[in-house]
C-alpha cells in the first residue's frame, strides 16, 4: 500500500463526511424555516418545505457520487481502497454524537457504487448488535420548572419561555386552561399532582402547529406532556396538552408527516422521546424526526437482529384477502409487513408497476394525516430460502420476478416496501365484539374524510383495504389505486330511462377511468345493518356526491383541511 493510495483513501473518507455534513446543513436550513411558516401561517410554504426535505437526501447523495466518482476515477469499485475508505471514514467521525447518521450516508453510497446484494460488512458498516443511542450520556437541551402552588402561573413561565414574532391571543388566559386540564388529567396522582415540568428547548413543528415537548413529575411518577399551539387570526393560542402515553403515540406514529425539530444533535433527543413513548421502535422516533433514513437502517438492524434469533420461524403470507397487485408477507413473530408488485396484475386491474411505484411516492411525500401508514422502500435484501414457507416462496420465484433473484440456497429481494403491520379492517370487525366492532366502522368513515379533506381519494374503498392500529385507529394502506380527489370526477348515478337499461347487467351507461359514484360505495362494503346504519348516521355524507364536488371545490381554491392529531375532546376550550 503506497503514499498515493492512503493520500486518495483519505481524501475519499473526507470527501464523504464533508458530503454528509453539507447535507446536514441543508436539512437544518430546511427545519429552521419551520418557525417562520408558523408564525406567518404560510401552510403553503411548509408543505413545500416537507417535500423539499423529503427529497434531499438522495439529491445530496447524488451530489456526493459524483464527485466521488471523479476523485477515485477508475479505482471507484475496487474493494480494498474502499476498505481503507470506511477505515478512515470511521476514523473521522469517532468523536461525533450522531455517527450513526454518517455510517448511513457512507452506507448509501458504497452499496450504489458496488450494487451490493446483502451486507458486505468489508465496505459497509452492518454491525445488528449496537444501539445507536448508547453511548449518548448528555442529555438534551431543556428547561426545568418547578411547579408553584397555583400551577397556572408555572405554565406561564413556560409559555413566555417560547416566544415567537407573533403574540399569543392571552398568555394568562391559555396558561389557566393548561394548568386546568393538567390538574384534571393526573387528578390520581395526589395533591398536588404536579411538582416539576422539564420541557426541550426546541420546538416541534408540524402542518399548522407547533408542539413544546416534555415531561410533568409528580411525587412518585412522570408522564409526558406535550402542548400542542396554534396560530390564529387573535394569535397564538394553547390548543391541547397530552399526557397519555398512547395519545403520545399518535402524535409521533408512522401514519402522520415528520416533525421539523431544528436539533443540534439528533441522538440525545431520540433517547429522550424514548421515555415517553417506550415502545415505540427506535426506526420510528428517527424516521419521525425526519431522519428516513437512519430509520430505515434502524429497522433493518433490529428486524434482522430478531429474524437470526428465531431461526426455525418461517416467512408466511399476511392474513387478510390475497392482493392482485402486490405480494404481502410477514413474519409471524415481528410487526411488519413486506409488499412485493407482482409481474403480472389479476384483471380488473389495469396499472402499471411504474405507476404502483409512483402512488407509494406521493404517499411519502403527501401529509399523511394520521390514516396513511409510512411504506419505506427497500432495495437487494438478502434471505435464506429455508425462512420462507414452500408456498410463499413458489409464489415469490414465479410471480414476482421483477423483485426477487434466485441466488442459490438465497433469494435477494430487489425492491419491495415495508410497513407495520396491521389488522385487517374486514377481519377485524368479524373478531371483536359488537361495540368495537361499531367503533371501528365509524372509524372507517372519519378516515375517508380526513384523506378526502387532505386530497386523497383511496380508490378502492373495501373494508380490507384498511387496518386498525394498535390505538383503534383506522389506517388505510393499499396504494395502487389511490389518487388526488382533484384529479377525479364525481358523479351521480344516472336514472334508468327504461326498464332495459334499469335491468341491465353492469353498467348500462359510459364509465371514464376516473368517474367515481360515492352512491353505490355501500354496496361493496360488507358491514351488518347496524354498522351501516351507524356509519350512515355519522358520515352518511361521504356517500353523497354532492360533498364530494364541495370537497373538491375547497382543495382547488387552495382550501388545506386542519387534522389535529388528536380527539377533540382532548382540546381546551377555545373560547
Amino acid at each position: 500500500m503506497n503514499a498515493e493510495s492512503n493520500e486518495l483513501s483519505a481524501r475519499a473518507a473526507a470527501l464523504l463526511r464533508d458530503g454528509f455534513a453539507d447535507y446536514h446543513a441543508r436539512f437544518a436550513t430546511v427545519t429552521q424555516r419551520a418557525r417562520r411558516r408558523f408564525e406567518e401561517r404560510d401552510w403553503a410554504s411548509a408543505r413545500s418545505d416537507a417535500v423539499e426535505r423529503i427529497e434531499l437526501y438522495d439529491r445530496c447523495v447524488g451530489e456526493t457520487s459524483v464527485r466521488l466518482a471523479e476523485l477515485l476515477g477508475e479505482s471507484a469499485t475496487d474493494r480494498a481502497l474502499w476498505k481503507r475508505i470506511r477505515d478512515g471514514y470511521a476514523a473521522l467521525i469517532a468523536d461525533l454524537l450522531d455517527q450513526e447518521l454518517y455510517k448511513t450516508f457512507f452506507n448509501t453510497l458504497s452499496r450504489r457504487s458496488h450494487k451490493i446484494r446483502g451486507t458486505d460488512p468489508d465496505i459497509e458498516f452492518v454491525a445488528l448488535d449496537i444501539e445507536p443511542t448508547d453511548r449518548i450520556a448528555q442529555p438534551v437541551a431543556r428547561y426545568a420548572y418547578a411547579a408553584s402552588p397555583q400551577l397556572e402561573r408555572t405554565m406561564r413561565s413556560l409559555l413566555e419561555d417560547y416566544s415567537f414574532s407573533v403574540p399569543y391571543r392571552n398568555v394568562a388566559d391559555c396558561a389557566a386552561k393548561l394548568a386546568a386540564s393538567l390538574e384534571a388529567q393526573l387528578d390520581e396522582w395526589g395533591e398536588p399532582p404536579v411538582i416539576a415540568l422539564e420541557m426541550l428547548q426546541t420546538v416541534f413543528y408540524r402542518e399548522r402547529r407547533a408542539y413544546l415537548v416534555g415531561r410533568v413529575f409528580g411525587d412518585k411518577r412522570f408522564a409526558p406532556c406535550v402542548i400542542a399551539l396554534m396560530n390564529t387570526d387573535e394569535g397564538i393560542r394553547a390548543d391541547a396538552v397530552l399526557t397519555r402515553r398512547e395519545h403520545i403515540a399518535v402524535l409521533f406514529g408512522y401514519t402522520r408527516s415528520y416533525f421539523h425539530a431544528d436539533l443540534p444533535t439528533v441522538g440525545d433527543a431520540v433517547v429522550f422521546l424514548r421515555t415517553l413513548v417506550p415502545r415505540k421502535p427506535l426506526d420510528e422516533i428517527y424516521t419521525v424526526l425526519g431522519r428516513a433514513k437512519q430509520g430505515k437502517t434502524e429497522r433493518y438492524r433490529h428486524f434482522f437482529r430478531h429474524l437470526g434469533g428465531v431461526p426455525e420461524e418461517r416467512f408466511v403470507h399476511a392474513e387478510g384477502e390475497r392482493g392482485m397487485v402486490m405480494l404481502v408477507f410477514t413474519l409471524p413473530s415481528y410487526p411488519l409487513v413486506f409488499k412485493l408488485i407482482r409481474d403480472t396484475f389479476a384483471f380488473p386491474k389495469n396499472v402499471a408497476r411504474e405507476e404502483v411505484q409512483a402512488k407509494y411516492r406521493l404517499v411519502f411525500n403527501h401529509d399523511r394525516v394520521g390514516r396513511l401508514v409510512d411504506a419505506q422502500e427497500f432495495r437487494f435484501l438478502r434471505f435464506r430460502k429455508t425462512q420462507f414457507d414452500p408456498v410463499l416462496l413458489e409464489e415469490l420465484l414465479t410471480g414476482c420476478k421483477l423483485s426477487v433473484i434466485d441466488d442459490g440456497e438465497d433469494i435477494v429481494v430487489s425492491h419491495c416496501y415495508i410497513e407495520r403491520r396491521l389488522r385487517p379492517l374486514n377481519l377485524y370487525i368479524k373478531e371483536v365484539d359488537a361495540e368495537h366492532a361499531l367503533l371501528a366502522a365509524v372509524d372507517y368513515g372519519q378516515a375517508i374524510k380526513d384523506l378526502a379533506r387532505s386530497n386523497i381519494f383511496p380508490g378502492d374503498l373495501l373494508l380490507k383495504n384498511f387496518g386498525i392500529s394498535r390505538t383503534g385507529r383506522a389506517i388505510f394502506y393499499d396504494y395502487d389505486e389511490l389518487c388526488l380527489v382533484t384529479e377525479c370526477r364525481f358523479r351521480a348515478l344516472p336514472t334508468a330511462r327504461s326498464e332495459d337499461e334499469e335491468m341491465h347487467h353492469g353498467a348500462w351507461f359510459h364509465v371514464d377511468d376516473n368517474d367515481v359514484f360515492p352512491e353505490q360505495f355501500p354496496r361493496f362494503l360488507g358491514l351488518t345493518p347496524e354498522q351501516q346504519e351507524a356509519l350512515l348516521a355519522t358520515h352518511g355524507e361521504i356517500f353523497d356526491v354532492r360533498w364530494w364536488l364541495e370537497v373538491q371545490e375547497r382543495l382547488r381554491g387552495g382550501g388545506y383541511a386542519d387534522v389535529p392529531p388528536y380527539y377533540d375532546d382532548l382540546r381546551l376550550p377555545s373560547g
